[in-house]
């Protein structure tokens, strides 16, 4: 650790935070999370990036976090593939990590924070073959490609789906946001696709889906919608019957600012630790609190 004693005689640490983008209203709030719970410890000061959504420039900022002496760095890569190599070389340094949401290949960082997209994903493709009966045309709204829930919500659906010879998927690309989505969906439409049901990997998107179709004289509560996160908007949008489920997917900040304090107080912290997601329906939405 580099830590050096404060005012109060404490050690002080330097934790950074490179996030993927703040243009992400769930991002923000990860990384607002974060800080919230640092404020409660003064001897942690917390500083943090905005990648823009650019691999890249991510890289950048991980490069220079480390170049400014941080004690601990947090991380939710972009791309799982792109960032292993800058992410394992941190950890080699013998500085801590701490990935949140999303993971990198092998082993390099310290403890891995997340809720498991994998059972989420099988989850929505059961509810959707309940409500289609086994047949129709989904249309699945993809967040970041070579994001590790991006991945695991993809295949892990796509996997139970292709068990269902009626079922035809076709994906769009909507990066976890609104506009990229009523973008992309715009077009589609124009060109006069039609579909049975909507998987969106976040309610972000499911949010900007449904501008798009009412837009086109398609009223949201006339199709399934799967949105994941269970923001706000999606509780409300449930509740008016314009959303058919949600699940929640907790930003994991508290979780992560906790591990960080027990690892710079040189605690062991367990490599991986899965977040609970829950199911919200029309019926559950009044009892299970919006993560922002």
């Amino acid at each position: 650790m580099n830590g050096i004693p404060d005012l109060y005689g404490e050690e002080a640490f330097l934790v950074g935070f490179a996030q993927d983008t703040l243009a992400n209203d769930w991002r923000l709030a990860q990384v607002m999370e974060v800080k919230r719970e640092f404020e409660r410890h003064p001897n942690i000061k917390f500083i943090y990036t905005d990648g823009k959504g650019d691999t890249a420039l991510q890289v950048l900022h991980i490069e220079e976090l480390v170049s400014r002496g941080v004690d601990l760095l947090m991380v939710s890569p972009r791309e799982k593939s792109a960032l292993t190599d800058i992410i394992t070389k941190v950890y080699s340094k013998n500085i801590p990590v701490v990935l949140l949401d999303r993971g990198i290949d092998g082993d390099g960082f310290t403890t891995f924070i997340h809720p498991d997209n994998r059972r989420i994903a099988r989850a929505a493709a059961e509810y959707l073959l309940k409500v289609l009966n086994n047949r129709g045309h989904i249309l699945m709204l993809v967040g970041v490609p070579g994001a590790t829930p991006t991945i695991h919500r993809s295949d892990s659906f796509t996997e139970i789906m292709a068990q269902h010879p009626a079922i035809t998927i076709t994906p769009i690309v909507g990066n976890y946001l609104r506009a990229d989505t009523m973008l992309a969906l715009e077009q589609l439409l124009e060109k006069g696709l039609s579909f049975d049901a909507i998987y969106a990997q976040s309610d972000s998107m499911a949010a900007g889906a449904r501008m798009v179709l009412r837009k086109h004289g398609i009223e949201p509560s006339s199709i399934p919608i799967i949105g994941i996160d269970y923001i706000r908007e999606a509780q409300q949008a449930i509740r008016d019957g314009d959303q058919s489920i949600s699940f929640t997917y907790p930003t994991g900040g508290k979780e992560g600012a906790y591990i960080a304090n027990q690892i710079l107080s040189g605690k062991e912290v367990p490599k991986e630790i899965i977040l609970e997601s829950i199911k919200v329906t029309r019926e559950n939405a009044d009892m299970v609190p919006p993560i922002f």
